[in-house]
């Protein structure tokens, strides 16, 4: 029975010992963990702002995986090497932004490939969230905008009132839902 490895009773540290203090394995022998290669993750060189493939284990039936990839930029990587290290990912899926963190050391990681390799001057890439948060509303705004004189013939004039017009309508849409609501207050 193992018994933690306490040093009582005998100078040759690097065996595992039983409580008989009989030794049962030398240390660079143990039995092996992780199913990952410890030291390859821990010299992988992710930084912030690389462009990476994660290529994650997925369960489909019971024993039976099949690899899927995700790619996108790395916006954090926390707690170093240590084994609670995580890292960021974030990617554009349909139009919407979505993040993943994934443990370093996780068995259910195949592989990370990097693809890619930005210059960046932060640490931690948060802001790009509100920056392309910003960046998907000016494009909005500049195709609506783009759109309108082509259909009103381009006078600035015929502009303004299909805005008022399309304005009015909005606010003819929601009023009804307010004036049921106050009517049912009053009941």
């Amino acid at each position: 029975m193992w018994n933690g490895g306490s040093r009582q009773g005998n100078s040759d540290h690097s065996m595992l010992f039983s409580d008989d203090g009989s030794a049962i394995l030398p240390r660079h022998m143990a039995v092996k963990v992780s199913p990952i290669d410890m030291d390859a993750r821990k010299t992988l060189d992710l930084r912030p702002g690389d462009t990476v493939r994660v290529w994650q284990k997925i369960e489909e039936a019971k024993g039976k995986y099949r690899l899927q990839a995700f790619e996108g930029l790395v916006l954090a990587r926390k707690h170093g090497t240590e084994p609670g290290a995580t890292f960021t990912v974030r990617r554009v899926l349909s139009g919407v932004g979505v993040e993943k963190i994934f443990p370093l050391y996780s068995p259910m990681i195949d592989k990370i490939e990097i693809l890619k390799r930005s210059r960046v001057r932060r640490a931690k890439l948060y802001y790009i969230r509100d920056k392309v948060s910003r960046e998907a509303r000016r494009q909005l705004r500049r195709t609506r905008m783009m759109g309108l004189p082509a259909q009103a013939g381009g006078s600035p004039a015929e502009e303004s009132k299909l805005e008022a017009a399309a304005e009015a309508d909005v606010r003819e849409e929601s009023e009804p839902v307010a004036a049921e609501a106050s009517d049912q207050t009053k009941e």
